[in-house]
């Protein structure tokens, strides 16, 4: 308690602050305790600013604090050297005047579009003229702060609703570029979650194809039950009343829903598109999601891959989407050299691209596939390759490696055969020369073997035989001898 000169000592007990805070109000201290005997105050307790006479000695004669004297009783044990800084802030900013503003009243919030939270207040009452009255409000997720923290004169804020977690809501006034105030206490709100927790649905996915239509997948959540169906809404600014997804299936615990999601082609801008999913009861959490369709997009496949060949070069051409604006769009063209999957990527900007210098004797196959542009969408995805088309024949190596082989091992086989039937051949094809004296010693020899034989059997027969033989003998003899004559006599 503060006293002036003339004011009695008071019985202390203890230092209490109170109000402490950049909304706090003045502070009020108080020392308390029994009567006891005075002490010296140690020398390590120096004046602070804005003290007149440093905490010196003992006695009914204090401080002064802005001129006048303070009273410090004589039976009260002077604080630590902390509680001391602490007060000395909480005077200096007393004697500043800082003065806090009150809080925005009625805070309350509501759910509209299925997805989007709407934050409404009331202004503080007694607000100076002179304030610059701004609205600091800020989100809380599960006991952490979200670090969105925005400030508006706006009496209202739209964000974003986390049904699937706790959510909590705060806001406050602030007066910009015044050192004479201090911000409002917080006032604060929340949204709890309904159902079981890790009913949810989790892993939600979704590709924005051709800007044609959505696809979203998602998983069932860990807490969920077997047979636990959902169901997606979705909506985006443009539309009435959101709407269902009815076009539903689930393929191995993997939920898709698709959708219809179009708008004019030469649009550049589209909403974010808010997309809710809810189990088939209430013990089932729901899950909200924003999703930027710029960042979903994937252009389909190009189509009517066109190749026609002049002289060394291959001009390839491809249709247009029909969907995307113009220039929206960028091709690869991948060209592979024969059966080989790797080859080179060629990039062109428009629906065609000319490749020169090919092989006219080799084989070439291309697949085109589109991506869009940075300029138009915000999106990593790409089209699936188109169909491969090839162009050009390539000789087949195959065959001159069979004659290779082949060649040489029938010239082979065929010497082999020769080499074994050459006498075969020799004598199919010149045939040997009869010679008279083997054909007369084969009779003859045969007649002796039948005289032999017939001899044994009867002995005037062979004796026949013989003067037959000796008269055959003669008669050769005798032409032998008549045929020498005459080659002689040529000689």
């Amino acid at each position: 308690m503060l006293t002036s000169p003339h004011s009695p000592p008071a019985p202390v007990a203890a230092a209490q602050v109170s109000g402490l805070g950049r909304s706090s109000r003045p502070a009020r201290i108080t020392w308390a305790g029994q009567p006891s005997p005075a002490r010296p105050v140690p020398s390590r307790h120096a004046a602070l600013p804005g003290w007149s006479s440093p905490l010196t000695g003992s006695g009914s004669e204090g401080p002064r604090w802005g001129g006048r004297a303070m009273t410090v009783p004589a039976a009260a044990p002077l604080p630590c050297p902390l509680l001391l800084a602490v007060c000395w802030v909480v005077a200096a900013a007393t004697a500043a005047g800082a003065k806090v503003l009150p809080s925005p009243s009625s805070l309350n919030y509501s759910l509209t579009h299925i997805c989007t939270l709407n934050w409404t207040w009331n202004p503080p009452e007694n607000i100076s003229s002179s304030c610059n009255l701004e609205y600091c409000s800020d989100i809380i997720i599960n006991g952490v702060p979200e670090d969105r923290r925005e400030w508006s004169k706006s009496r209202f804020r739209v964000t974003d609703a986390h049904l699937n977690e706790e959510m909590r809501l705060r806001v406050r006034s602030e007066c910009k570029n015044d050192n004479s105030s201090e911000p409002s206490p917080w006032v604060e709100t929340s949204l709890p979650p309904k159902g079981i927790p890790g009913t949810a649905a989790v892993d939600l996915g979704c590709v924005w194809h051709n800007l044609e239509y959505m696809a979203c997948t998602w998983h069932r959540g860990e807490n969920a039950s077997s047979d636990t169906n959902y169901t997606l809404s979705y909506w985006f600014d443009g539309l009435e009343d959101p709407k269902n997804c009815s076009n539903s299936s689930v393929d191995q615990g993997i939920f898709e829903c698709i959708f219809n999601l179009t708008f004019p082609k030469e649009r550049r801008t589209y909403p974010a598109i808010s997309i809710l999913i809810r189990g088939d009861s209430e013990e089932v959490r729901p899950v909200c999601a924003s999703k930027n369709p710029t960042t979903l997009v994937k252009p389909a496949t190009p189509r009517q891959l066109t190749l026609s060949k002049t002289n060394d070069r291959i001009d390839v051409k491809w249709s247009e989407s029909e969907t995307f604006p113009k220039s929206c769009l960028h091709y690869e063209v991948k060209c592979c050299n024969g059966d080989l999957d790797t080859g080179q990527i060629i990039a062109s900007e428009m629906n065609s691209v000319s490749i020169a210098g090919i092989d006219a004797n080799s084989k070439y196959t291309f697949r085109v596939r589109a991506k869009p542009k940075w300029e138009c969408y915000n999106s990593h995805l790409q089209s699936d390759w188109s169909e491969e088309k090839s162009i050009g024949e390539k000789r087949d190596s195959t065959i001159y490696f069979v004659l290779i082989i082949t060649i040489p091992l029938i010239v082979a086989v065929s010497t082999i055969i020769l080499l074994v039937y050459l006498k075969r051949l020799k004598i199919l094809i010149l045939p040997p020369i009869p010679d008279p004296r083997e054909i007369l010693k084969r009779m003859f020899g045969e007649q002796n073997e039948d005289s032999q034989s017939s001899a044994k059997d009867d002995p005037m027969n062979a004796f026949d035989r013989l003067i037959i033989e000796e008269e055959i003998h003669s008669l050769i003899l005798t032409e032998t001898s008549e045929s020498t004559n005459p080659e002689k006599e040529n000689r």
